[in-house]
């Protein structure tokens, strides 16, 4: 399993990604879910993946190479904005669902993956948008400014209380920590290291991107202050009479 976030945010965004894959309690090992196409001045495309590894470095891979969109071919380096983007990508899951799909049936493999696609394209918006096991897709709003897949439901509380289309980056960022800390200590099939990638809107430039393990300072301090923050919060609640 693993866990993805993704903030839209005014300034820009905000993606998060575990790197544990596992096939059994004796068989953990480390894979960055996090794919970025960057060129300068022109886009910046990150893609984030959860469910079966083998399916989604297949789609990645056809959307890298190129796959048949409304009779043209068009790849992450090509595609024209943001929406043709989800469609490549969307496209690229049915391309390979049609290729694995009945093998994968026949040893009782579910076809499982799912993908943010966050970034901008020149002349474009900053836009995320998260991409279904059938290649279909939904894009974040004001009203909605993130998504999650994979082990979601630990780290969903602090971002349904706290994430505003108007928070800014540096908030960003310590939420998807706080978010990632909160499901690292109740899931064991999501873990270290994770990857962490912030954009700002209309640099066409990845601002930060950075590979955090469990040595990290910063990380480390996060989730330490967080746990005090939580049981102080506990004991300031009023008994019952």
């Amino acid at each position: 399993m693993t866990y993805c976030v993704g903030l839209c945010l005014d300034e820009g965004l905000v993606l998060l990604s575990d790197t544990r894959t596992n096939a059994g309690v004796d068989h953990i090992s480390t894979f960055s879910k996090m794919c970025v196409t960057e060129v300068h001045d022109d886009r910046v495309l990150v893609i984030l993946s959860a469910g079966n590894l083998a399916i989604s470095q297949a789609v990645i891979a056809f959307a890298r190479s190129g796959v048949e969109v409304d009779g043209s071919v068009q790849s992450l380096g090509s595609v024209p904005d943001m929406f043709a983007a989800a469609q490549l990508l969307g496209a690229a899951v049915r391309k390979v669902h049609g290729l694995d799909g009945k093998a994968l049936g026949e040893h009782n493999v579910s076809f499982d993956v799912s993908l943010l696609l966050g970034g901008q394209i020149k002349g474009d918006g900053t836009r995320l948008f998260q991409i279904y096991a059938a290649g279909n897709f939904i894009e974040a709003t004001a009203d909605t400014p993130f998504f999650q897949i994979g082990e979601h439901k630990y780290g969903k509380p602090i971002l349904d209380r706290v994430v505003r289309h108007d928070t800014d980056l540096k908030a960003g960022v310590k939420l998807v920590l706080v978010s990632m800390d909160s499901t690292l200590r109740s899931n064991l099939t999501v873990g270290l290291p994770i990857d962490l990638l912030v954009y700002r809107r209309d640099s066409l430039r990845i601002d930060l991107r950075r590979r955090i393990t469990e040595d990290d300072p910063y990380f480390r301090s996060i989730a330490e202050r967080w746990s005090a923050a939580l049981r102080d919060a506990y004991r300031a609640l009023p008994d019952m009479e």
